[in-house]
């Protein structure tokens, strides 16, 4: 299923925390790499005062993402098999405070959650659910997710270090279920080319497409595809999850401007894909 263009208003955002009253689940935002919490506070805000859902992000800092070298330290990081333990013990560890956090917020103690999971927050919120269960969460929702390890392939080095091959192998496979929903919702914003040569003799690609285009490459193997500006389409997307793509909609929310370049959490974006977390 594809989503055909964004339009909307910006919303005034509500900067005052209210026990929420509705029938819907809270909500749970888990940075990408390189992120902070604070990069999701508009969307929190948004969707508490335009839709009534009460969100929180996991707590991260941009330094604490430097927790991750102590991979450094480990053979297998090297070797491309690198497990997440305990490299990525932290953020489950943020992660699960940040569940507790939303649940409290909620009259409803046993009301699931909804997990939003940006970037790579999207598969750790996988190994999340893998390490911690799956009974307490009705919905994982990813945004530009690079779910797929890279192919092997010349000139392709995996950067996760061979997390995203644990987790294609230990993690439960996606079905979307009424009791348990997964939807990976990917954008069309640039399309990549090649570093060298040119695989349409019809038009030359910018310099800009060549670069975004190496950065697809090390993703999924193949520079000339769509995507978010950082992660390809044919990456964000996973069997058995309902898969959404946006058209003209950027990976991130550091660099995005709801005018010239939206991000999937910008108000008229977020009306796109925001029916999931009220059903």
């Amino acid at each position: 299923m594809e989503a055909a263009g964004i339009s909307g208003q910006r919303s005034k955002p509500s900067s005052q925390p209210v026990l929420c009253s509705s029938n819907y689940r809270p909500a749970v935002i888990l940075p990408g790499l390189g992120n902070n919490s604070g990069d999701y506070e508009r969307l929190k805000e948004t969707l508490k005062e335009k839709y009534g859902v009460e969100a929180v992000v996991a707590k991260v800092s941009r330094v604490d993402w430097l927790r991750n070298a102590a991979g450094l330290m480990d053979p297998n990081y090297w070797r491309g098999s690198l497990e997440p333990r305990p490299v990525l013990d932290w953020y489950m560890e943020r992660v699960q405070h940040a569940v507790e956090q939303a649940k409290d917020k909620d009259k409803d103690k046993d009301k699931e959650v909804s997990l939003i999971g940006h970037s790579a927050g999207g598969w750790l919120a996988r190994l999340y659910m893998q390490e911690y269960g799956v009974s307490h969460v009705s919905l994982l929702l990813t945004l530009g997710t690079p779910h797929l390890p890279p192919p092997p392939a010349p000139g392709v080095i995996d950067q996760t270090r061979g997390l995203l091959h644990y987790v294609q192998q230990n993690c439960s496979n996606p079905v979307y279920t009424p009791q348990l929903k997964y939807v990976c919702i990917a954008s069309r914003y640039i399309k990549g080319a090649r570093l060298f040569g040119n695989s349409n003799p019809e038009a030359t690609p910018t310099f800009r497409a060549r670069i975004v285009g190496q950065g697809y490459k090390q993703v999924c193997g193949q520079a000339d595809v769509w995507g978010d500006g950082v992660v390809p389409q044919v990456s964000a997307h996973l069997e058995g999850a309902l898969n959404i793509c946006l058209h003209g909609v950027y990976h991130s929310p550091v660099g995005a401007d709801d005018a010239t370049r939206p991000w999937y959490g910008s108000p008229h974006v977020l009306d796109q894909w925001v029916q999931h977390l009220l059903d």
